[in-house]
């Protein structure tokens, strides 16, 4: 099959497209041929060699994914040949960039007619991570006042439109270009990071979701109450030193599963959250893909047309 790969680790130009094995599906599993594949920051941070050493080469990323069933493992009986799915791979577990992936059937979801195999790409991690953060994590409840750092971004302009949805005060960050963007996801409140310190503009908040790392996230701890609390997925697997004992720090724990898809797949179908934008790319452009990823400035989702 033909996917984007790596045989090194390094910048985005060590990214290549070529023919690689087919994955095999095994007991529980589905083989799905791929139409739409996303990317996320940790598909790059894994390509530089951030995160955990890989061994075995060619390498192909890649987390979510929507497409077809093309084969049905042993066991498998809720899903048939030629069912429209969309999904995540399992945790530690990667290869979406490429024209078939193999993935646990109870982990995947089916796609609802109404949206496009690029939509449900563009939503799977990024809208699982939202929801996990929001909803399980921070456990945010109606009339709360949240700040959202970068807004324009996959997880951040979801994050904001499931916190208008429970009916929170949502006030988020993001450059002078997107902020009429990220108003249209329901910001109440947008802070210009270029030209604004967002701990001079709130305080007293209920709770921070920080989407964007570094000193950000340490900053973060200075706009909450006592007793509020503040999730971080941009910090790594550690958390930011807490120079706070009355506040709680959050690692967002974004399992893999068919309800948290469900559910924000019910969102979407019921006008509670919008998709963001969608920039797509073909799978042999990977490393462009991830220059515009890796400059941490881009606006909605990349999404690969794999077919």
């Amino acid at each position: 099959m033909k996917a984007a790969y790596f045989m090194k680790c390094g910048g985005p130009e060590v990214m290549e497209y070529g023919d690689v094995p087919d994955p095999v599906a095994g007991a529980g599993d589905v083989m799905v041929d791929v139409h739409a594949a996303s990317v996320n920051g940790a598909d790059w941070k894994v390509r530089s060699g951030r995160y955990a050493s890989i061994t075995s080469f060619p390498y192909v990323p890649g987390r979510d994914f929507s497409g077809v069933v093309s084969e049905v493992g042993d066991g498998v009986r809720d899903l048939r040949v030629g069912d429209e799915v969309f999904g995540v791979l399992d945790v530690g577990h990667e290869g979406a960039y490429a024209e078939k992936v193999a993935v646990q059937a109870a982990i995947v979801a089916r796609k609802p007619v109404n949206l496009s195999h690029l939509e449900c790409a563009a939503i799977a991690l990024v809208g699982l991570t939202a929801l996990v953060s929001v909803e399980d994590t921070l456990e945010l409840a109606p009339g709360e006042r949240i700040l959202v750092h970068g807004g324009a971004g996959g997880v951040a302009s979801l994050a904001i439109q499931i916190a208008k949805h429970i009916g929170a005060r949502v006030i988020t960050t993001t450059s002078a270009a997107n902020a009429d963007y990220v108003r249209q996801f329901g910001a109440d409140q947008v802070i210009d990071y270029a030209a604004q310190d967002f701990t001079k503009e709130v305080s007293g908040l209920d709770a921070v979701f920080d989407t964007v790392g570094g000193d950000v996230a340490k900053r973060s701890y200075q706009v909450l109450r006592p007793g509020g609390r503040i999730a971080f997925i941009a910090s790594g697997y550690v958390l930011p030193p807490a120079p706070r004992d009355d506040v709680a720090s959050l690692r967002p724990n974004v399992r893999r599963d068919r309800a948290h898809l469900e559910r924000l797949v019910a969102l979407v179908t019921s006008g509670a959250v919008r998709v963001p934008g969608i920039t797509t790319y073909r799978l042999a452009d990977a490393a462009a893909a991830h220059r515009l990823s890796e400059g941490r400035h881009l606006r909605g989702k990349l999404v690969f047309e794999v077919r």
